[in-house]
């Protein structure tokens, strides 16, 4: 139950491959790399470390969707990926393709740093050439790094977690039109 392995890859113009895999299966999946299906990803792996039982994420492949719905039961996750014919259609309509129990920990170990990754690569892209030799290639967390120091001002400051409850909530009541 300890295995759980994500990629995401880059496919073509717009479009990015996921891979996930444990120890008994893997399957890759499609998505659009312009909506957010990412960081719908990470609410829902969000959700489940602050103890919600039952999160969803969509991944778009236009008609085609993928959903992941993750059930929490104490320390232990039940992920269910779905293939759906069309992405706005109930859990009931679509394939499970792959299936996995993992620990809250894993999934959340396997997911952040692909997410991590991901917005790295996106912010490198977007900014001009001449600068992108220059940056570092992995972010620090030492008092030198203005970064660092910023976001330490900025924890201090906000007293809700950097998960925003109002958008766990939020994005809850979309999803509950996807439940069969």
């Amino acid at each position: 139950m300890a295995e759980l392995r994500l990629a995401w890859i880059l496919s073509g113009t717009g479009w990015a491959d996921c891979t996930v895999a444990d120890h008994e299966a893997e399957t890759v999946i499609t998505a659009s790399h312009i909506t957010a299906a990412p960081e719908e990803l990470l609410t829902a792996v969000a959700g489940l470390l602050v103890g919600e039982s039952k999160t969803r994420a969509q991944f778009e492949a236009e008609p085609t969707g993928f959903r992941w719905i993750f059930y929490r039961e104490d320390e232990s996750v039940w992920i269910r990926l779905l293939q759906l014919p069309d992405s706005s259609l109930p859990d009931r309509a679509g394939t499970e393709i792959w299936t996995s129990w993992q620990t809250v920990d894993t999934v959340a170990r396997a997911v952040c740093p692909l997410l991590r990754r991901r917005r790295e690569n996106l912010w490198r892209e977007r900014l001009p050439r001449q600068m992108a030799p220059s940056l570092p290639t992995h972010r620090t967390r030492s008092p030198q790094n203005p970064l660092a120091k910023q976001e330490a001002r900025r924890s201090r400051r906000t007293r809700e977690p950097v998960t925003s409850w109002r958008r766990l909530a939020h994005l809850r009541a979309n999803m509950c039109a996807f439940e069969g």
